[in-house]
């Protein structure tokens, strides 16, 4: 294999170079042999700008050794998402690549912290820009196939750390993450228009979402995300831990997550599909989930398990030109179909949250083996839910059920549990609320309400309730 050091291209570990032309040049030179191995040396920081990788080439990041975002918003110009400029840049990039992987037991640091604005209680303002946000996205590969990515350590992004977008065969493998839990926008793992990924024993910290599956706008051409497996993972996130959605233009399908750990985090597992592009065929399995509120801020009320088909608000400026369909007025909402949950283990501030704008947007939702634990841990307050962006309430509800639920058919309960703890505030009600689903089949389903003087099951509206002897 060839093998190229960064330092005999030029580089210098000092606390002021910027070493993109030098790292830049070391994989340039691997790409013209055939590929090769570009090796970041241990000791103290190397500072870059933006560059990007090539087919064939393995970034290997030494033991001790620590790649790091050069401080100077003027260097990064690439928008991460085309010609929608607002939503941040791309630090390492890659487009059309085949055969790249990224190993080593050394650190990619996005020096997130530089970017930001003034810290707050539970985050940091964001800093003002006019055009283009220059917060990097840590890695971006659009259209690539054949990527591994192991053992390194991910850190401190100023957006999202790992975004794949049309990507095809990735492996991610022992990677820690660790992003500050104060920084909004710093997703994790972004899977977009991706199909065949495994993700396996990874811890991943962020200050949104851990891992993210989603079909944005930008890239409709790359077709839908499928086909991916995600197991052996402890994740802590401010905002959601698990999530599919928001931006869904396409489809997103064939999916198991198996054996993970959520703790500390907002909102545990959320399938929040705002657009035309649906959701089906995913599979929740042997999870421990353990939510807690924070400030609104963050999108969730600590719900453990979150299912939601609503449209997409349009007053947001986010939303403006991009997240809706060119020339639409309103957003279209795609149903979620096929979703199991299995073996599941919860603890929250809040219960299980189901709502769509109509029932027939989610249907055949399944529960089986779920022990939920709902009790107040923190001062915030709760009694709702968290349908943010939405176009009409972004909140929801009245009061804090161990299963909430509205609009939906063909939901499944078995096996499961509900209990309250000892901190029940007096918004905490009943063991399950159903609400216009039909039909709702129950099978062993055990749980009182927070309160003597409540029912333990409430129906209302067009419920079909049938109970199953056992």
């Amino acid at each position: 294999m060839n093998l190229a050091n960064i330092q005999d291209f030029g580089a210098v570990n000092d606390d002021f170079t910027n070493n993109s032309v030098s790292i830049q040049k070391t994989i340039d030179y691997c790409a013209a042999l055939g590929g090769g191995k570009v090796v970041i040396p241990a000791g103290k920081p190397y500072l870059s700008g933006p560059f990007n990788l090539k087919s064939n080439i393995e970034l290997h990041l030494e033991h001790g050794a620590v790649l790091k975002a050069y401080p100077d918003e003027s260097v990064y110009t690439k928008s991460a998402f085309r010609q929608n400029m607002g939503e941040g840049t791309i630090w390492i990039g890659g487009e059309n690549l085949n055969q790249i992987s990224i190993t080593g037991g050394g650190t990619l640091d996005g020096n997130g912290i530089f970017f930001m604005g003034d810290e707050l209680h539970d985050s940091y303002e964001l800093k003002p820009f006019e055009t283009i946000d220059p917060r990097p996205h840590m890695l971006t590969l659009v259209s690539c196939k054949n990527i591994k990515m192991y053992g390194v350590t991910v850190s401190n992004a100023a957006y999202w750390a790992l975004h794949f977008i049309g990507c095809y065969d990735v492996a991610i493998e022992n990677i820690s993450l660790y992003n500050d839990l104060k920084v909004r926008n710093s997703d994790g793992i972004d899977l977009d228009h991706c199909q065949n990924i495994r993700i396996s024993n990874c811890h991943i910290e962020s200050g949104d979402d851990c891992i993210c599956l989603k079909n944005r706008r930008e890239y409709e051409e790359l077709g839908p995300c499928r086909n991916i497996v995600i197991s052996n993972c402890t994740l802590i996130s401010t905002s959601c831990a698990i999530k599919i959605g928001s931006e869904n233009m396409d489809s997103i399908s064939h999916v198991t997550f198996n054996n993970c750990i959520i703790t500390g985090s907002c909102r545990g597992i959320g399938i929040q599909n705002r657009d035309e592009g649906t959701v089906s065929d995913i599979i929740f399995s042997n999870i421990m989930v353990e939510c807690k509120q924070f400030s609104e801020v963050w999108w969730g009320m600590a719900e453990p398990i979150y299912i939601t088909a609503y449209p997409r608000a349009s007053h947001d400026h986010k939303d403006a030109g991009w997240r809706l369909k060119p020339g639409a007025k309103e957003a279209g909402i795609g149903k979620v179909s096929n979703i199991t949950f299995a073996n599941i283990r919860c603890k929250s501030e809040n219960g299980i949250f189901l709502g769509a704008a109509s029932p027939d947007l989610l249907d055949n939702i399944r529960f089986n083996d779920i022990d939920l634990e709902v009790s107040k841990t923190t001062e915030y307050q709760g009694g709702y839910y968290d349908c943010r962006p939405c176009k009409d309430d972004d909140f929801v509800g009245e009061q804090t059920a161990g299963f909430y639920m509205i609009n939906a058919q063909n939901v499944y309960i078995s096996n499961t549990t509900v209990n309250w703890g000892t901190q029940k505030p007096a918004y905490y009600g009943n063991a399950l609320y159903a609400e216009n689903i039909t039909p709702l089949i129950l099978d062993n389903f055990n749980g009182t309400a927070a309160f003597e003087h409540l029912e333990s099951i409430v129906k209302k509206g067009k419920t079909q309730l049938e109970k199953i002897a056992n």
